[in-house]
């Protein structure tokens, strides 16, 4: 566990990094991204988050479960169905903002639109440091080998790339707001915290509940696909030129399956 706990540690830790040097972009840059350059991320970030909930999840999710003797669809399923309903509830009790809407979701507040946009981005992070975390502990259920880690490494290291355009995406438009760069780097920084926190709460219950592990990890990659589907795809289908955004995602997709298929 305690071997577990610190590559988790290092893994949700690379994660947050990535965050925190995207959102130092707004220290070189003035202006938010262009429209064809958010299309672009966006889609990225969808196509890794939907090759990861596929075979670093779902599929070890699978086998897990038929290791154990038990039917592997059914967790599967079960898992990913729980998943989506927890991302359903904190969409409907937190309020928050997604980037390019003027609407914001959840029950109605007086909070501002730079927090609200935040909020948004940190619902987001909280299944990705989950998914990291449970692939680790799943990790270490199977003698912590170098080989068993490395899935999970190459997990972190795909969450990672995508978490760069993600750190500028919230810094660079609370500077176009009027916050001051210190600000802006604070807040696009904060709102990855979640990852390290959420990845390492993941390992230490782990050992509670072991046999229900392949639950934990469909219900992962239900979480993580529901963003995907709620939230990224439509917003990088937004507006015109809207095959950009599609392009985004299919570089992402296979970017993260080479890393999962050639590590792990």
């Amino acid at each position: 566990m305690g071997h577990a706990l610190l590559m988790a540690s290092a893994g949700t830790g690379f994660t947050f990094l990535m965050t925190t040097l995207g959102a130092a972009m707004v220290f070189f840059f003035r202006k938010s991204m262009s429209g064809k350059s958010q299309k672009v991320f966006l889609g990225f970030a969808a196509g890794v988050m939907i090759a990861a909930s596929v075979w670093s999840l779902l599929i070890p999710a699978i086998e897990e479960a038929a290791a154990n003797g038990k039917i592997g669809w059914i967790p599967a399923a079960g898992g990913f169905i729980l998943g989506i309903l927890f991302l359903l509830g904190l969409d409907q009790i937190i309020p928050h903002l997604h980037p390019g809407s003027t609407d914001a979701e959840g029950p109605s507040t007086s909070m501002k639109r730079t927090s609200l946009l935040v909020m948004a981005v940190t619902l987001h992070n909280i299944p990705e440091g989950m998914a990291v975390g449970l692939s680790f502990a799943l990790a270490a259920q199977h003698g912590g080998t170098p080989a068993s880690y490395a899935a999970a490494l190459a997990l972190a290291l795909g969450i990672g790339i995508q978490n760069f355009p993600e750190g500028a995406a919230i810094s660079l438009p609370l500077r176009q707001e009027g916050f001051s760069v210190g600000k802006s780097f604070v807040f696009g920084t904060l709102s990855g915290i979640v990852e390290p926190i959420f990845g390492i709460l993941t390992v230490l219950v782990s050992g509670f509940i072991g046999p229900y592990m392949p639950w934990m990890l469909s219900f992962a990659a239900g979480a993580m696909m529901y963003v995907v589907v709620e939230e990224l795809i439509p917003e990088a289908h937004l507006g015109e030129h809207s095959n950009i955004g599609t392009l985004g995602v299919m570089a992402g997709f296979l970017i993260m399956m080479i890393l999962d298929v050639a590590l792990g």
